[in-house]
């Protein structure tokens, strides 16, 4: 896969899907993804969900207002989530951002997830390992 040159919404949508087809097959993030969406991305369960997480992240690096929601909601019900997952979460978005964009695109996803992931922590009252 060539990595792109530029942010648009096609290479966001890709960058997502191949993402999360590394969540389904992790061992530690995987689990808590087929518990609410199951195992197949193309589903019906999956879909609406992938459109979120593209407007999601089209609003945060294109802003162009595409995401409307709040993203800490959904994550109270997940389960019990750890440091650890948060890590595994960080590094499978990490090798994703490389392989999809080029380093100085990808850099703005990677300090964003970053502070995001530890929002998220924070509030949802992760422990520190």
């Amino acid at each position: 896969m060539e990595q792109a040159k530029m942010v648009n919404r096609e290479h966001i949508e890709r960058m997502v899907f191949t993402f999360y087809r590394k969540v389904l097959k992790d061992e530690l993030v995987g689990p808590f993804f087929i518990a609410k969406l199951g195992d197949d991305i193309e589903s019906d369960y999956w879909k609406p969900h992938i459109d979120l997480l593209v407007n999601f992240w089209s609003s945060m690096i294109l802003q162009d207002n595409s995401y409307f929601g709040n993203p800490m909601r959904p994550h109270f019900f997940i389960g019990e989530l750890s440091h650890g997952v948060f890590k595994q979460w960080l590094k499978l978005f990490f090798e994703t951002v490389d392989e999809v964009f080029i380093p100085k695109l990808g850099a703005e996803f990677k300090e964003r997830s970053e502070m995001i992931a530890g929002n998220f922590m924070r509030n949802l009252r992760v422990p520190m390992e």
